[in-house]
Protein backbone atom coordinates (compact mmCIF):
# COMPACT_ATOMS: atom_id res chain seq x y z
CA UNK A 1 0.00 0.00 0.00
CA UNK A 2 1.35 3.41 -0.95
CA UNK A 3 1.84 5.80 2.00
CA UNK A 4 0.39 9.29 1.86
CA UNK A 5 3.09 12.00 1.95
CA UNK A 6 1.28 13.82 4.83
CA UNK A 7 0.52 10.71 6.88
CA UNK A 8 3.25 11.48 9.40
CA UNK A 9 2.37 15.19 9.79
CA UNK A 10 0.09 14.85 12.85
CA UNK A 11 2.77 12.88 14.69
CA UNK A 12 5.43 15.44 13.74
CA UNK A 13 3.27 18.33 14.92
CA UNK A 14 2.59 16.52 18.18
CA UNK A 15 6.29 15.95 18.74
CA UNK A 16 7.06 19.61 18.03
CA UNK A 17 4.36 20.69 20.46
CA UNK A 18 5.82 18.46 23.17
CA UNK A 19 9.25 20.01 22.54
CA UNK A 20 7.82 23.49 22.68
CA UNK A 21 6.16 23.07 26.08
CA UNK A 22 4.74 20.31 28.29
CA UNK A 23 1.02 19.86 28.68
CA UNK A 24 -0.70 22.70 30.53
CA UNK A 25 -2.27 21.27 33.67
CA UNK A 26 -4.72 24.13 34.25
CA UNK A 27 -5.75 27.41 32.69
CA UNK A 28 -3.78 30.49 33.68
CA UNK A 29 -6.16 33.29 34.77
CA UNK A 30 -4.37 36.31 33.21
CA UNK A 31 -3.63 37.15 29.56
CA UNK A 32 0.10 37.00 28.88
CA UNK A 33 2.56 37.66 26.08
CA UNK A 34 4.34 34.46 27.03
CA UNK A 35 2.83 31.17 28.23
CA UNK A 36 2.61 29.33 31.55
CA UNK A 37 2.32 25.64 32.39
CA UNK A 38 2.42 23.50 35.48
CA UNK A 39 4.59 20.42 35.11
CA UNK A 40 5.74 17.50 37.23
CA UNK A 41 9.44 16.92 37.91
CA UNK A 42 10.68 13.72 39.52
CA UNK A 43 13.27 14.36 42.21
CA UNK A 44 15.62 11.43 42.77
CA UNK A 45 17.09 13.56 45.56
CA UNK A 46 13.74 13.49 47.37
CA UNK A 47 13.11 9.74 47.17
CA UNK A 48 12.67 7.93 50.47
CA UNK A 49 12.32 11.02 52.66
CA UNK A 50 11.02 10.14 56.11
CA UNK A 51 8.18 12.66 55.86
CA UNK A 52 6.63 10.63 53.02
CA UNK A 53 6.46 13.73 50.84
CA UNK A 54 6.17 12.85 47.13
CA UNK A 55 9.35 12.79 45.07
CA UNK A 56 7.29 13.94 42.07
CA UNK A 57 7.06 17.70 42.49
CA UNK A 58 4.87 20.20 40.69
CA UNK A 59 6.50 23.30 39.24
CA UNK A 60 5.35 26.30 37.24
CA UNK A 61 7.22 27.17 34.05
CA UNK A 62 6.96 30.48 32.20
CA UNK A 63 8.00 30.47 28.53
CA UNK A 64 8.72 33.86 26.91
CA UNK A 65 6.93 35.25 23.85
CA UNK A 66 8.04 33.54 20.65
CA UNK A 67 9.29 30.39 22.35
CA UNK A 68 7.10 28.02 20.35
CA UNK A 69 7.74 29.82 17.04
CA UNK A 70 11.51 30.25 17.23
CA UNK A 71 12.42 26.58 17.35
CA UNK A 72 16.20 27.03 17.26
CA UNK A 73 16.54 29.78 19.84
CA UNK A 74 17.96 28.96 23.27
CA UNK A 75 17.14 30.90 26.44
CA UNK A 76 18.62 31.71 29.85
CA UNK A 77 16.67 30.37 32.83
CA UNK A 78 15.71 32.08 36.07
CA UNK A 79 14.92 29.70 38.92
CA UNK A 80 12.73 31.21 41.65
CA UNK A 81 12.19 29.92 45.20
CA UNK A 82 9.13 30.84 47.28
CA UNK A 83 8.96 31.30 51.04
CA UNK A 84 7.79 29.23 53.99
CA UNK A 85 4.09 28.19 53.89
CA UNK A 86 3.98 29.49 50.29
CA UNK A 87 3.88 27.68 46.96
CA UNK A 88 4.22 28.24 43.22
CA UNK A 89 0.44 28.58 42.82
CA UNK A 90 0.51 31.84 44.76
CA UNK A 91 3.81 33.26 43.55
CA UNK A 92 3.23 32.44 39.88
CA UNK A 93 -0.23 33.96 39.63
CA UNK A 94 -2.51 30.93 39.69
CA UNK A 95 -4.01 32.31 42.91
CA UNK A 96 -4.18 35.90 44.29
CA UNK A 97 -1.16 36.87 46.37
CA UNK A 98 1.04 39.79 47.40
CA UNK A 99 3.18 39.15 44.33
CA UNK A 100 2.65 37.80 40.80
CA UNK A 101 6.07 36.92 39.45
CA UNK A 102 4.76 35.84 36.05
CA UNK A 103 3.01 39.11 35.19
CA UNK A 104 5.90 41.31 36.28
CA UNK A 105 8.36 39.23 34.22
CA UNK A 106 6.00 39.09 31.25
CA UNK A 107 5.64 42.88 31.34
CA UNK A 108 9.40 43.43 31.67
CA UNK A 109 10.09 41.22 28.65
CA UNK A 110 7.34 42.87 26.60
CA UNK A 111 8.77 46.32 27.37
CA UNK A 112 12.32 45.32 26.49
CA UNK A 113 13.58 45.86 30.05
CA UNK A 114 14.36 42.15 30.40
CA UNK A 115 15.64 39.78 27.71
CA UNK A 116 13.39 36.80 26.91
CA UNK A 117 14.02 34.03 29.41
CA UNK A 118 12.45 30.93 30.95
CA UNK A 119 11.29 31.12 34.56
CA UNK A 120 10.84 28.05 36.77
CA UNK A 121 9.45 27.82 40.31
CA UNK A 122 9.13 24.44 42.04
CA UNK A 123 6.42 23.81 44.62
CA UNK A 124 8.41 23.34 47.84
CA UNK A 125 5.39 23.13 50.15
CA UNK A 126 6.00 20.00 52.21
CA UNK A 127 4.52 18.12 55.16
CA UNK A 128 6.18 20.75 57.37
CA UNK A 129 4.99 23.55 55.03
CA UNK A 130 8.51 24.22 53.77
CA UNK A 131 11.83 22.50 53.22
CA UNK A 132 14.29 25.35 53.93
CA UNK A 133 15.78 24.16 50.60
CA UNK A 134 18.21 22.11 52.69
CA UNK A 135 19.43 18.52 52.62
CA UNK A 136 17.80 16.21 55.15
CA UNK A 137 16.77 12.56 55.31
CA UNK A 138 13.58 13.76 56.98
CA UNK A 139 12.41 16.26 54.37
CA UNK A 140 14.48 15.14 51.38
CA UNK A 141 17.59 16.60 49.77
CA UNK A 142 16.03 19.82 48.55
CA UNK A 143 19.25 21.67 47.94
CA UNK A 144 20.29 18.90 45.57
CA UNK A 145 16.82 18.76 44.01
CA UNK A 146 16.96 22.42 42.97
CA UNK A 147 20.57 22.47 41.79
CA UNK A 148 20.49 18.94 40.35
CA UNK A 149 17.19 17.26 39.47
CA UNK A 150 15.26 20.42 38.58
CA UNK A 151 18.01 22.03 36.49
CA UNK A 152 18.67 18.74 34.68
CA UNK A 153 14.96 18.31 33.88
CA UNK A 154 14.59 21.85 32.56
CA UNK A 155 17.73 21.56 30.42
CA UNK A 156 16.47 18.24 29.01
CA UNK A 157 12.92 19.43 28.19
CA UNK A 158 13.37 23.06 27.16
CA UNK A 159 15.69 24.97 24.86
CA UNK A 160 18.00 26.37 27.51
CA UNK A 161 21.53 27.74 27.43
CA UNK A 162 23.21 25.03 29.48
CA UNK A 163 25.79 27.20 31.18
CA UNK A 164 26.04 28.65 34.69
CA UNK A 165 26.34 32.19 33.33
CA UNK A 166 22.86 31.80 31.81
CA UNK A 167 21.25 30.43 34.98
CA UNK A 168 19.89 32.77 37.63
CA UNK A 169 18.52 31.96 41.08
CA UNK A 170 16.26 34.21 43.13
CA UNK A 171 14.22 33.66 46.27
CA UNK A 172 12.21 35.39 48.96
CA UNK A 173 12.28 34.70 52.71
CA UNK A 174 12.87 30.93 53.03
CA UNK A 175 13.52 31.06 49.29
CA UNK A 176 16.05 33.83 49.88
CA UNK A 177 17.76 31.53 52.37
CA UNK A 178 17.76 28.78 49.73
CA UNK A 179 19.19 31.17 47.16
CA UNK A 180 21.91 32.19 49.63
CA UNK A 181 22.86 28.54 50.17
CA UNK A 182 22.74 27.94 46.43
CA UNK A 183 25.08 30.80 45.63
CA UNK A 184 27.69 29.53 48.07
CA UNK A 185 27.50 25.79 47.51
CA UNK A 186 26.66 25.58 43.79
CA UNK A 187 28.63 28.27 41.92
CA UNK A 188 29.11 25.75 39.10
CA UNK A 189 25.32 25.71 38.54
CA UNK A 190 24.18 29.32 39.02
CA UNK A 191 26.02 32.42 37.84
CA UNK A 192 23.64 35.09 39.16
CA UNK A 193 21.78 35.06 42.49
CA UNK A 194 19.44 37.52 44.20
CA UNK A 195 18.17 36.96 47.76
CA UNK A 196 15.13 38.93 48.93
CA UNK A 197 14.58 39.16 52.69
CA UNK A 198 16.54 35.94 53.25
CA UNK A 199 16.63 34.20 56.59
CA UNK A 200 20.37 34.84 56.99
CA UNK A 201 20.41 33.46 60.48
CA UNK A 202 23.20 33.98 62.95
CA UNK A 203 24.76 31.08 64.83
CA UNK A 204 22.57 31.36 67.91
CA UNK A 205 23.91 30.13 71.20
CA UNK A 206 22.17 28.89 74.30
CA UNK A 207 19.17 30.93 75.49
CA UNK A 208 20.31 33.72 77.76
CA UNK A 209 17.19 33.97 79.94
CA UNK A 210 14.67 31.59 81.51
CA UNK A 211 12.03 33.11 79.24
CA UNK A 212 14.09 32.25 76.16
CA UNK A 213 14.55 28.69 77.37
CA UNK A 214 10.82 28.38 78.03
CA UNK A 215 10.15 29.55 74.48
CA UNK A 216 12.24 26.63 73.18
CA UNK A 217 10.64 24.13 75.55
CA UNK A 218 7.13 24.80 74.26
CA UNK A 219 7.95 23.16 70.92
CA UNK A 220 8.06 19.79 72.69
CA UNK A 221 4.30 19.99 73.16
CA UNK A 222 3.79 19.55 69.40
CA UNK A 223 3.61 15.78 69.03
CA UNK A 224 1.15 15.26 66.15
CA UNK A 225 0.52 16.71 62.71
CA UNK A 226 -2.84 18.02 63.95
CA UNK A 227 -1.08 20.00 66.68
CA UNK A 228 1.57 21.17 64.21
CA UNK A 229 -1.02 22.47 61.74
CA UNK A 230 -2.86 24.35 64.50
CA UNK A 231 0.31 25.93 65.92
CA UNK A 232 1.35 29.53 65.32
CA UNK A 233 3.66 30.46 62.45
CA UNK A 234 6.80 30.70 64.58
CA UNK A 235 6.28 27.26 66.09
CA UNK A 236 5.70 25.67 62.71
CA UNK A 237 8.78 27.38 61.28
CA UNK A 238 10.91 26.17 64.20
CA UNK A 239 9.79 22.56 63.78
CA UNK A 240 10.25 22.75 59.99
CA UNK A 241 13.75 24.08 60.59
CA UNK A 242 14.47 21.16 62.91
CA UNK A 243 13.26 18.74 60.23
CA UNK A 244 15.66 20.36 57.75
CA UNK A 245 18.70 20.87 60.00
CA UNK A 246 18.41 18.35 62.84
CA UNK A 247 16.93 15.18 61.30
CA UNK A 248 16.80 12.02 63.37
CA UNK A 249 15.68 8.80 61.61
CA UNK A 250 15.19 7.15 65.02
CA UNK A 251 12.83 9.71 66.50
CA UNK A 252 9.27 9.30 65.17
CA UNK A 253 6.75 10.66 64.44
CA UNK A 254 8.51 13.77 63.07
CA UNK A 255 12.02 12.24 62.74
CA UNK A 256 13.81 15.30 64.09
CA UNK A 257 15.51 16.65 67.18
CA UNK A 258 14.41 19.82 68.95
CA UNK A 259 16.66 22.26 70.86
CA UNK A 260 15.26 20.86 74.13
CA UNK A 261 14.40 17.34 75.27
CA UNK A 262 12.35 16.71 78.40
CA UNK A 263 12.85 20.38 79.17
CA UNK A 264 16.65 20.15 79.03
CA UNK A 265 18.72 22.13 76.55
CA UNK A 266 20.39 20.06 73.81
CA UNK A 267 23.69 21.80 72.87
CA UNK A 268 24.37 19.39 69.99
CA UNK A 269 21.05 20.28 68.36
CA UNK A 270 21.78 23.98 68.75
CA UNK A 271 25.13 23.33 67.07
CA UNK A 272 23.38 21.64 64.12
CA UNK A 273 21.13 24.68 63.74
CA UNK A 274 24.17 26.96 63.89
CA UNK A 275 25.91 24.94 61.19
CA UNK A 276 23.11 25.93 58.80
CA UNK A 277 23.26 29.65 59.58
CA UNK A 278 24.65 31.58 56.57
CA UNK A 279 26.36 34.09 58.83
CA UNK A 280 28.22 31.17 60.41
CA UNK A 281 29.53 29.61 57.20
CA UNK A 282 29.79 32.53 54.78
CA UNK A 283 33.53 32.95 55.43
CA UNK A 284 34.14 29.43 54.12
CA UNK A 285 32.75 30.24 50.66
CA UNK A 286 34.47 33.47 49.68
CA UNK A 287 36.07 31.90 46.54
CA UNK A 288 32.63 30.71 45.43
CA UNK A 289 31.09 34.10 46.14
CA UNK A 290 33.64 35.80 43.91
CA UNK A 291 32.37 33.72 40.97
CA UNK A 292 28.73 34.76 41.31
CA UNK A 293 26.91 38.01 40.60
CA UNK A 294 25.00 38.55 43.83
CA UNK A 295 22.31 40.88 45.15
CA UNK A 296 20.61 41.00 48.53
CA UNK A 297 17.98 43.26 50.07
CA UNK A 298 15.31 43.61 52.75
CA UNK A 299 12.59 45.99 53.86
CA UNK A 300 13.67 48.29 56.67
CA UNK A 301 10.70 47.13 58.77
CA UNK A 302 11.55 43.45 58.31
CA UNK A 303 12.55 42.91 61.92
CA UNK A 304 15.09 40.21 62.55
CA UNK A 305 16.00 39.98 58.85
CA UNK A 306 17.12 43.49 57.87
CA UNK A 307 20.01 43.50 60.40
CA UNK A 308 21.31 40.16 59.15
CA UNK A 309 21.11 41.35 55.52
CA UNK A 310 23.19 44.36 56.51
CA UNK A 311 25.66 42.02 58.22
CA UNK A 312 26.02 39.94 55.03
CA UNK A 313 26.73 43.21 53.19
CA UNK A 314 29.38 44.13 55.78
CA UNK A 315 31.11 40.76 55.50
CA UNK A 316 31.17 40.84 51.70
CA UNK A 317 32.58 44.36 51.80
CA UNK A 318 35.21 43.19 54.24
CA UNK A 319 36.33 40.52 51.75
CA UNK A 320 35.93 42.94 48.83
CA UNK A 321 33.37 40.66 47.17
CA UNK A 322 31.37 42.61 44.58
CA UNK A 323 27.62 42.57 45.24
CA UNK A 324 24.46 44.68 45.22
CA UNK A 325 22.73 45.54 48.49
CA UNK A 326 19.67 47.49 49.52
CA UNK A 327 17.45 48.29 52.48
CA UNK A 328 14.21 49.72 51.15
CA UNK A 329 11.04 51.10 52.80
CA UNK A 330 8.77 48.17 53.60
CA UNK A 331 8.14 45.09 55.68
CA UNK A 332 8.48 41.42 54.76
CA UNK A 333 5.94 41.43 51.92
CA UNK A 334 4.35 44.79 51.17
CA UNK A 335 6.82 46.07 48.54
CA UNK A 336 8.14 42.78 47.16
CA UNK A 337 6.29 42.99 43.82
CA UNK A 338 7.55 46.53 43.16
CA UNK A 339 11.06 45.60 44.27
CA UNK A 340 11.18 42.72 41.80
CA UNK A 341 10.18 45.08 39.01
CA UNK A 342 12.50 47.96 39.94
CA UNK A 343 15.60 46.13 41.19
CA UNK A 344 15.66 42.34 40.94
CA UNK A 345 14.79 41.96 37.25
CA UNK A 346 17.18 44.74 36.14
CA UNK A 347 19.87 42.87 38.12
CA UNK A 348 19.29 39.72 36.07
CA UNK A 349 19.02 41.74 32.85
CA UNK A 350 22.59 42.91 33.54
CA UNK A 351 24.09 39.68 34.81
CA UNK A 352 22.56 36.79 32.84
CA UNK A 353 24.26 35.74 29.62
CA UNK A 354 21.58 35.69 26.93
CA UNK A 355 23.62 33.81 24.33
CA UNK A 356 25.66 30.63 24.48
CA UNK A 357 29.37 31.37 24.84
CA UNK A 358 31.46 30.44 21.76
Amino acid sequence: MQSHPRAGLPLLLAMLAMWAAPLVAQTYPHPLQGSVARITVHGASLEGNLSSDPADRLATVYLPPGYAAQMTREYPVLYALHGYTDDDLHWMGWQPHFVNLVTVIDSAIASGALPPLIVVMPNAYTRFQGSMYSNSVTTGYWEEFVAGDLVAYVDAHYRTIEDRTSRGLMGHSMGGYGATRGRMKHPHVFGSVYAMSPRCRTARGAPATPEALAALQRYEAITSMEAFEQADFGTRAQIASAAAWAPNPNNPPFFLDLPTKNGELQPQVLARFAANAPLAFIDQYIPSLRRIAFGIDSGDEDRGIAPTVTEVHRILDQYRVAHEYGIYPGNHINNVHARIRSTVLPFFARTLAIERAP
